[in-house]
């Protein structure tokens, strides 16, 4: 299940719908309006079956947040880039399947991605 933040705008939804990437939106399908962060967004991944969760506020690029039933994305990206960037880390060859997305936690940047992985201590580095 994919999931974008709630600040991710009008357009890029828009755009992800048309590249008919399947998700639900904090604050629209899932959850509330202006959910906190570890407080209460945390806790929903929690209880979703194995989600990903695009966002692009940097809170969500920590270490602590490795668990192996979910996928933090972090977006680093201006905001009209999101939805293509989604689309072509949903495609990459390492992160396509669910299964090759949990337990880690992501940042995608024009220039490739950057994740912690469950079970390891050191950053792993992926060019587009």
């Amino acid at each position: 299940m994919n999931i974008i933040d709630e600040n991710i705008d009008y357009f890029q939804r828009e755009r992800l719908t048309s590249l008919k990437i399947r998700f639900r939106q904090i604050g629209i399908e899932i959850g509330h309006s202006g959910m906190k962060d570890m407080e209460e967004i945390i806790p929903l991944l929690h209880s979703l079956r194995r989600p990903t969760f695009f966002t692009r506020d940097n809170d969500f690029y920590k270490p602590r947040l490795r668990h192996s039933r979910y996928c933090p994305v972090y977006l680093d990206m201006s905001l009209d880039e999101a939805a293509d960037y989604i689309r072509r880390f949903l495609r990459h060859r390492l992160f396509r399947t669910q299964t090759q997305r949990m337990g880690k936690v992501i940042r995608i940047s024009s220039t490739g991605l950057t994740y912690w992985q469950a079970g390891s201590e050191r950053t792993r580095t992926v060019k587009w």
